[in-house]
């Protein structure tokens, strides 16, 4: 059977999360034998005019949008929305962002199924007519699509409450750091266990600001190092750099999964001060890279670090947890040892692969045979 997979800027991955895990995916099921189309977004080429080409055995359709930014995002969707209604197979839509086109695909009959992701309308970043635009999108897609998916069992207990259909929880995956090469932290002038790090959009919602006010109140010799793209004209970017010491790094955004691999691997713990959102690929790789974790407490970093990490809810306790895991050695290599675990028994991308896999063959499968019998 065919597959369609949307709603990503494409493979392979070099943008985010969903682009990383719509290459695993379609990687995974062609590997079993499926046909898999992948939309993806061309920035460069003529606008408004396709182009197909095949990579590793997948299908890629490309499509240059006439418009850049969140337009520009709008009409690929658009473009990619009116194109599958010709292709063969099941739709898979990664994000609600515009699912209000997918009206179209259910009204044509087609078996259609959407990752959730998080909870995009309530980011303090949003304005307000954002806000509206993703609240609307996510009741619309809640309940349009044959099968919502959530990536994390708080976004199915919120989508729960969207619609009378109940989400299939999936979460996000990612592969063990086993190794790494300790030569890559020369670059930035760290040493094995010398420096805590955190990856992440530089948004007050991932309590950038708070890491590092409270990384620079404390006196160690251990380095913090920042990764994240600066905007010198961003206020709150401006604000972060302000209030950090001599200790603290900003690399800036770093994509070469080398060094990213090396930071986590050898860094002292992982700082994740997300405070909303459902399963975090940043947090599932650092469990995959044996880190402790300090993280923002909230029922989604809860569940997906395990109760054996460090967890911080006013800049008081994260200070106090920092002090802790500067200096002590037993609970933190108690904490490694659980996260290792932890990714193990719940983040192993062979196991969510699977599960999608199953997910998307068996439903339309079903949906095959009820069609057969009317």
């Amino acid at each position: 059977m065919q597959i369609n997979i949307m709603g990503t800027r494409g493979i392979p991955a070099a943008h985010g999360g969903f682009e990383t895990f719509a290459e695993e995916l379609a990687l995974f099921l062609v590997s079993q034998g499926h046909e898999v189309l992948v939309y993806c977004q061309n920035d460069h080429g003529e606008s408004g005019v396709w182009k197909e080409d095949h990579w590793r055995g997948i299908k890629r359709r490309f499509f240059a949008p006439k418009s850049l930014g969140p337009r520009g995002t709008i009409e690929f969707d658009w473009a990619c929305t009116r194109d599958v209604l010709r292709q063969p197979g099941v739709d898979l839509v990664l994000g609600y962002n515009t699912a209000v086109f997918s009206v179209a695909q259910r009204l044509r009959g087609r078996c259609v199924y959407m990752n959730m992701d998080g909870i995009e309308w309530k980011r303090a970043k949003w304005s307000l007519w954002a806000k509206v635009w993703f609240f609307l999108n996510e009741v619309i897609g809640a309940n349009i699509v044959n099968v919502p998916i959530a990536d994390h069992p708080e976004i199915a207990r919120h989508v729960r409450k969207r619609c009378l259909k109940n989400p299939v929880v999936i979460p996000y995956g990612a592969n063990p750091i086993e190794h790494a090469d300790e030569t890559a932290l020369s670059e930035f002038g760290l040493g094995k266990d010398s420096f805590l790090v955190s990856i992440a959009r530089i948004e007050p919602e991932n309590s950038i600001l708070e890491l590092v006010r409270a990384f620079s109140s404390i006196s160690t010799d251990k380095k913090l190092v920042v990764l994240g793209r600066f905007d010198g004209d961003n206020p709150y970017h401006n604000s972060v750099k302000k209030a950090a010491s001599e200790n603290v790094c900003f690399p800036g955004a770093i994509y070469d999964p080398e060094k990213v691999s090396a930071l986590r691997y050898y860094c002292r713990a992982y700082l994740h001060g997300h405070q909303v959102g459902g399963t975090n690929p940043s947090l599932v790789e650092a469990l995959g890279a044996g880190n402790a974790v300090i993280a923002h407490s909230n029922p989604f970093n809860r569940w997906v670090a395990g109760s054996d990490q460090f967890f911080f809810s006013d800049e008081v306790e994260l200070r106090e947890i920092l002090d802790f895991v500067l200096s002590e050695n037993t609970k933190l290599a108690a904490a490694r040892h659980a996260a290792k675990k932890r990714h193990a028994e719940n983040f192993l991308w062979e196991d969510v692969l699977v599960q999608y896999e199953k997910l998307l063959t068996t439903q339309f499968t079903k949906r095959q045979i009820k069609l057969a019998r009317t």
